[in-house]
């Protein structure tokens, strides 16, 4: 929806599958509107996706084969002004039955459904959503967007690891016009998450994805039981010289939570062309108001909860390979919570296919290593973490009961040239080893720990 005027408040980057941003418009103001559609682009991407989980032996495995893309149109500028509009859809080509919970622990799946709709697994014929439609008005190289858009930012952002992403509705201002210093921000009322065809406003978005328990480890209820009128996000990004650069990240949720975060990026180049970098960064959380809701078993974050966390990382690399090693903690002062349905962590060791959101107690150790082939369209990708977390049955630090673990991942792309241009190939392989007590009970391993899933990807961008 366009949005009616609204106030203006002055990552970490997943293993994508290959993600496809907007393309913008950058051409000379059309001198007419009917000029300004008949020199609008025409972008998008068609997207063949294969995922197969194998669980541990007694549990239930799944598989999915879907296919689909997207399709985006933005006109040319018109005194500054575009109209952008696009559309995502997905065909179900041959997959497990979603609607079917595993016999054992009664629990739906967890990854392959998200291909499609979470909301109605047996859905596999009516699976398209207008993703976007704004209007942007572009001033020097500055702009600002209303309407329904993607943003990728530390706690909203894409999570473009399927076949819809994540998309939101509001407006969005970018100021560039600085030397040293970016800003950008804006409201949001409206979230569609990974994995649904609709959109949400943002109280109800809360809870579209599973709602783990409540801290005295009774089921969450917050779902349709949030009072919130949107979200503040502001974003500062500042480059201090030429290898230390700062920035700085608000979100207010109004009536439910706020959250601050700080980071430092340092890069120092040496004398053989590589580059030696570090970074170390920090989160806040506090409860706004009840956190959402008065009464303690339906509210998302509990009245007077501090979360604090903070991590690092260091590394090396050049033209063909880049190492590094990377750190989180979130303290035991409480759970870090973040929904799951607007984006993925931020943090450091953040590793696809797994999140440490709604933990609190939590050391992340992460190396990765990837190597680009020389002469190649070939890169390479190996991720290694260790995740050591409170226990399943810790509930005021566990949220989802994930058992601490060990996760390996292994991604290897290839991006075609001459005739076939434009065509991309991924294979993602993780593997997840089981480091906790689960007390004997499967709830606690399946689709979480004990499992190997394999990803290919096709793409084809134009």
């Amino acid at each position: 929806m366009i949005l009616q005027s609204m106030p203006i408040f002055a990552q970490q980057q997943e293993l994508k599958m290959a993600t496809v941003m907007p393309k913008e418009n950058n051409g000379t103001n059309a001198t007419s509107l009917l000029n300004a559609f008949k020199s609008g682009t025409v972008s998008g991407h068609f997207r063949y996706f294969f995922m197969n989980t194998d669980n541990q032996n007694n549990l239930t495995d799944y598989y999915a084969n879907a296919a689909g893309g997207r399709l985006k149109f933005e006109t040319a500028k018109f005194y500054g002004f575009q109209i952008g509009v696009s559309g995502y859809f997905t065909f179900n080509l041959g997959s497990s039955d979603f609607s079917k919970p595993d016999s054992t622990t009664q629990q739906l799946n967890r990854f392959e459904s998200s291909l499609f709709d979470i909301e109605q697994t047996s859905n596999k014929n009516n699976l398209a959503k207008l993703q976007e439609l704004y209007i942007k008005y572009q001033f020097k190289k500055s702009n600002i967007v209303l309407g329904r858009q993607l943003l990728n930012t530390p706690f909203i952002n894409t999570q473009d690891g399927r076949m819809m992403p994540t998309g939101v509705s509001g407006a969005w201002l970018n100021i560039n016009d600085f030397k040293k210093i970016k800003l950008e921000g804006g409201w949001i009322n409206g979230i569609t998450p990974r994995g649904t065809i609709n959109f949400y406003k943002t109280a109800a978005s809360f809870g579209v994805y599973p709602t783990g328990v409540n801290i005295d480890g009774s089921k969450s209820n917050y779902h349709n039981n949030l009072k919130n009128d949107g979200v503040a996000l502001i974003g500062i990004h500042y480059a201090l010289n030429n290898e230390l650069k700062f920035q700085f990240w608000n979100m207010f949720v109004s009536n439910i939570f706020n959250t601050e975060m700080v980071q430092f990026d340092w890069e120092h180049h040496l004398k053989d062309s590589s580059v030696f970098f570090t970074a170390v960064q920090g989160i806040h959380q506090v409860a706004v108001n009840d956190g959402g809701n008065a009464d303690p078993s339906k509210t998302y974050f509990t009245k007077d909860q501090q979360t604090f966390a903070f991590g690092g990382k260091m590394g090396w690399r050049n033209k063909k390979i880049e190492a590094s090693i990377n750190y989180n903690r979130i303290t035991s002062d409480g759970r870090y919570l973040m929904p799951r349905e607007w984006g993925k962590d931020p943090f450091f060791t953040f590793m696809s296919r797994e999140r440490n959101e709604g933990l609190g107690n939590v050391n992340a150790f992460v190396a990765k290593l990837n190597y680009n082939f020389p002469k190649s369209n070939f890169k390479t990708s190996l991720s290694y973490g260790y995740y050591h977390l409170p226990d399943v049955k810790n509930y005021k630090l566990n949220k989802y009961g994930m058992p601490s673990y060990a996760q390996i991942n292994l991604d290897l792309r290839y991006s075609f040239s001459g005739l076939l241009k434009g065509f991309e190939t991924q294979l993602l392989v993780v593997g997840k080893m089981n480091h906790g007590n689960t007390y004997q009970n499967d709830k606690y391993v399946f689709n979480r720990v004990n499992l190997v899933q394999c990803n290919f990807v096709i793409n084809y961008n134009f």
